[in-house]
């Protein structure tokens, strides 16, 4: 049987994040590839320019068309700009009975533009922390979801970990690619392990998506029936080869996406 994933996520006019970055994600990874799209954003390398939210009833028609005829085998989620949409997804996930569920709590955008409006900051937290198998926030949305100050070291990455698993999360993958240090650190906190993965940090502006396209990884992982920690170490060798063939493409003029296709072209 073929493994089946679905991203319920924004859409990236530019190709290089969202749903776009998912769904390429998905297929250099050997598993097929559905889409809920939750909101449409005018994008491309230089930043985000407009933001039309889906409406919540039309995320919860693609979530029923998908999950009532495909078999699928793990989710995504990426981009939910509202409280209406979140409200929309967690009903979906509990009316389907979603399993191995990666939440991508995605805030801001590699260019620095608002994904979610402020007024929806802790509707994650509320509606679908006790859901995912594991949630993936970078440093700045670790810090945004616990209202603490920017992690600044393993001890104080796992201490916000901690503090998501205490308000309902499931496990905490925190990403510290966007720290100022030679190696890339995530930790993987769960309630009983941490696990900590690292790689060298690459010099290049080209990183566009890196952030969807690893938890799209993990969901790729868990679709094929790999155990989260085996998922998070695999997402993150693949995504770290992405970000060092990113130079080889030319895309924009702005942050370029990395290679989702480095291993084939």
């Amino acid at each position: 049987m073929s493994a089946i994933a679905v991203t319920i996520a924004g859409s990236d006019s530019g190709g290089g994040a969202g749903i776009q970055a998912d769904l390429k994600t998905f297929s250099a990874l050997g598993v097929y590839g559905a889409s809920v799209v939750t909101a449409l954003t005018a994008q491309n390398t230089k930043g985000v320019s407009a933001i039309h939210d889906v409406p919540a009833h039309i995320i919860a028609a693609q979530i029923d068309a998908v999950f009532s005829d495909l078999a699928v085998n793990a989710v995504k989620i990426g981009m939910l700009s509202s409280a209406l949409a979140i409200g929309a997804v967690a009903a979906g996930l509990d009316r389907w009975r979603a399993a191995n569920v990666v939440l991508d709590p995605v805030m801001i955008a590699t260019s620095g533009d608002r994904l979610l409006a402020p007024e929806a900051t802790h509707a994650p937290v509320r509606d679908l922390f006790p859901r995912p198998l594991g949630i993936t926030p970078n440093l700045h949305e670790a810090a945004a979801l616990t209202d603490t100050p920017l992690a600044q070291n393993d001890d104080e990455m796992r201490a916000q970990a901690q503090r998501l698993l205490a308000l309902g999360a499931n496990a905490v993958l925190i990403k510290g690619g966007h720290a100022q240090t030679v190696q890339a650190v995530d930790l993987l906190v769960t309630r009983d392990a941490v696990a900590r993965f690292t790689a060298d940090q690459i010099d290049t502006q080209n990183t566009h998506g890196t952030g969807c396209t690893l938890s799209a990884a993990i969901a790729a992982g868990l679709a094929k029936g790999h155990t989260l920690a085996q998922a998070v170490a695999d997402a993150k060798a693949y995504v770290t080869a992405a970000i060092a063939a990113a130079d080889e493409l030319e895309i924009g003029r702005g942050r370029g996406p990395v290679h989702h296709f480095h291993a084939w072209w």
